[in-house]
């Protein structure tokens, strides 16, 4: 097998380097070494071909360059950092092992080399800077690679792991300059060290440089094929850049390589969500909190995604949780009392909507929130004060002006109110709230089929829209959703429409159930089977449907989805992965719920019909940072992305605590 390995520098301004990008092929039959590699190829659209003939090389550190048939010197050849037998310097390891995570070799090769190599006197202060780092204690932390590093006769790549080391620092300080002058020189003095472009792709990451950050993380997963910590990290920018399906790629191959990291179980969640695969992102948060069950952001990525399948009382719950780690978390707060304010619970709801602007007073979404708020609740004056606020703060607002609209037809102005919808929809036409507000005004001057009318096309818009679909319920309208008809993927009674690249499965013996049929691969959602479950689930049915086509080790395999659906409250509970290739699921079923041991592995138990508990207090409220913005991934938690935490230090316990391992010491 042949891996290709590109060296350079992406640009003049981070490092110096070959001055085209140069590709060189190692075969990987024995050990990789210099003389092992026999073609280039540059990015200049030619391909130059060499053939030597095997020899020792002279030296690890060799510079030998290969000349092309062209004449031209290449980029020196590379011998990657974990050929079989390498002897390097004692605590060179521990900084390997706590920079990268490579699938099998790190074990392999730790046992066999630190022992016998010699020590240059800096593993010491390696090691106190790491501690220093992980207590957060930067300054100190950069002093002692600083010291370290005043050591002339430091061999080059002892040296590049402290300039990496102390470039993570820089980062975590935010002094970005001297952060990018440490990776460029630690590039310079050892390019074949991955963790060095992974952790100069996060600081590029961060800044929103997201070509160049992805060149980065490119590099380290050429260099180190089972960079678990790359993969994530690349799937973070792609993410960034809206290439959701190349970002699921690499999530999920990050997850194959650390199955219990909750960071990209959630980073995965996320893109699924912004595919329109809330179900999918549930089982992923899920999946991630079970592995992390203090991992905040994760309860708070769940709630978003059950809130856009009306399941708002687990949403609630998930919140209240979340907020018992991070209580002054001005979001949390917001998507609660929306939650709140969907299940008609208007006094919660303006509760929440309050502590929010309390953290944030600058947010028109609180104030526009908590105005409809006070609005259902009969508080006219109030709403109108924060209704006025929200469209202060952010003028173009459609949603403000339609939730005034609302306002007024609530005090009896229903005209004046249309002068606002008049305004939201120039804003924004294609708005729900604004559809279903402008429906509630037509409904109150006797225009009622065209309130119908706006209200479907709302529910076209947003399905999960319960404010829409209880209006439309109350005026008696066709619940029938708008779509295109698909043809032949029909199956008993049930058909299939198209809203754009969404699908989803109608049937007019149950009015107002739309099955939502998540896809996962290339294919049309063709049903498959529908199951409707005797006494006691007589109120719950399972409808089968193609999932499509997925890659898989020798070719594609065809999926099966399974949406669990509740008829009575014409709700969809869950959507479980059932076939894949060969493989099925196994599904078990008892009186409160039922336990899917699914074809990726993972066992989901979803309960059915069973009254929710509230959520206790925490007994011990952690401290998480929940923000979705650009974060810092350093060495020792090298997860970029909006789904990043960081705890805060624990207080000292009497009882005497197990010491922690090497993966303790990256992941909690």
């Amino acid at each position: 097998m042949r891996i290709w390995v590109r060296y350079g520098s992406w640009d003049g301004r981070f490092g110096t380097g070959a001055r085209d990008w140069c590709k060189a092929a190692f075969w990987r039959d024995g050990p990789l070494a210099p003389d092992r590699c026999d073609e280039w190829q540059c990015n200049d659209g030619g391909q130059r071909r060499v053939t030597r003939k095997p020899k020792a090389a002279k030296s690890r550190r060799s510079n030998a360059a290969i000349v092309a048939a062209d004449g031209r010197r290449s980029a020196p050849a590379m011998t990657p950092p974990f050929a079989v037998g390498a002897r390097l310097p004692a605590g060179r390891w521990l900084a390997i092992a706590a920079s990268m995570l490579m699938a099998g070799t790190i074990a392999a090769t730790v046992c066999g080399t630190a022992a016998a190599a010699p020590d240059d006197g800096t593993a010491g202060p390696a090691k106190t800077g790491a501690a220093a780092q992980a207590r957060g204690e930067l300054n100190e932390a950069v002093t002692t690679y600083s010291t370290a590093l005043a050591n002339t006769a430091l061999a080059n790549d002892r040296r590049a792991m402290l300039l990496n080391d102390r470039g993570v620092a820089y980062g975590r300080l935010g002094q970005t300059r001297q952060a990018f002058e440490d990776f460029n020189k630690a590039v310079q003095l050892f390019p074949e060290f991955a963790a060095i472009y992974n952790n100069r792709g996060s600081l590029l990451l961060r800044l929103g440089l997201l070509k160049e950050a992805i060149k980065d993380f490119d590099r380290a997963l050429v260099l180190a094929p089972g960079y678990a910590a790359a993969y994530n990290n690349r799937a973070g920018a792609l993410m960034k850049t809206g290439e959701f399906e190349p970002a699921i790629r690499d999530f999920t191959r990050a997850i194959k390589l650390l199955p219990s990291a909750a960071p990209p179980l959630s980073g995965r969640g996320l893109a699924h969500l912004q595919l329109g695969r809330p179900h999918a992102a549930i089982r992923d948060f899920s999946r991630a909190l079970k592995s992390d069950t203090t991992f905040a952001s994760g309860y708070r990525n769940r709630a978003e995604a059950k809130l856009a399948v009306s399941h708002y009382d687990e949403a609630i719950e998930d919140l209240s949780r979340a907020i018992a780690f991070d209580i002054s978390n001005a979001d949390m707060y917001r998507l609660r009392g929306r939650a709140y304010l969907l299940m008609g619970e208007n006094a919660a709801a303006i509760k929440d909507f309050s502590q929010a602007i309390a953290l944030n007073p600058s947010d028109a979404r609180s104030y526009a929130e908590r105005g409809i708020a006070h609005g259902r609740d009969g508080r006219s004056e109030d709403a109108m004060a924060d209704l006025a606020r929200a469209i202060e703060l952010e003028p173009r607002s459609a949603r403000a002006f339609a939730y005034r609209a609302f306002v007024y037809k609530e005090a009896n102005q229903a005209d004046v109110g249309m002068k606002d919808i008049s305004m939201a929809l120039k804003l924004d036409a294609d708005n729900a709230d604004v559809l279903w507000a402008k429906a509630e005004l037509e409904d109150a001057i006797g225009q009622r089929d065209q309130a119908v009318s706006d209200l479907r096309r709302a529910l076209f818009l947003d399905p999960s829209m319960k404010l829409a679909a209880d209006a439309l319920d109350r005026l008696g309208g066709d619940a029938t959703p708008e779509g295109t008809p698909v043809p032949g993927l029909d199956y008993q009674g049930w058909s299939v429409v198209a809203r754009g690249k969404q699908f989803y499965a109608i049937n007019p013996a149950f009015r107002r159930l739309q099955v939502p049929l998540e896809m996962m691969g290339e294919g049309q959602p063709k049903l498959v089977s529908w199951e409707p479950r005797s006494a006691p689930h007589q109120n719950i049915g399972v409808l089968t449907y193609d999932g499509g086509m997925v890659p898989a080790d020798d070719k594609p395999e065809r999926t099966e989805f399974a949406a669990i659906v509740n008829t009575q409250t014409a709700s969809v509970l869950a959507i479980e992965p059932h076939r894949q290739g060969r493989k099925v699921a196994t599904w078990v079923w008892s009186d409160a719920a039922v336990t899917v041991e699914a074809v990726d592995g993972v066992t989901d138990e979803i309960q059915i019909g069973v009254e929710r508990r509230p959520v206790a207090a925490a007994a011990s409220r952690r401290r998480y940072s929940t923000a979705r913005g650009e974060q810092w991934a350093p060495w020792e938690q090298p997860w970029a992305g909006p789904q990043q935490y960081a705890p805060a230090p624990r207080r000292e316990r009497v009882q005497r605590r197990k010491p922690k391992t090497l993966f303790d010491l990256l992941f909690n």
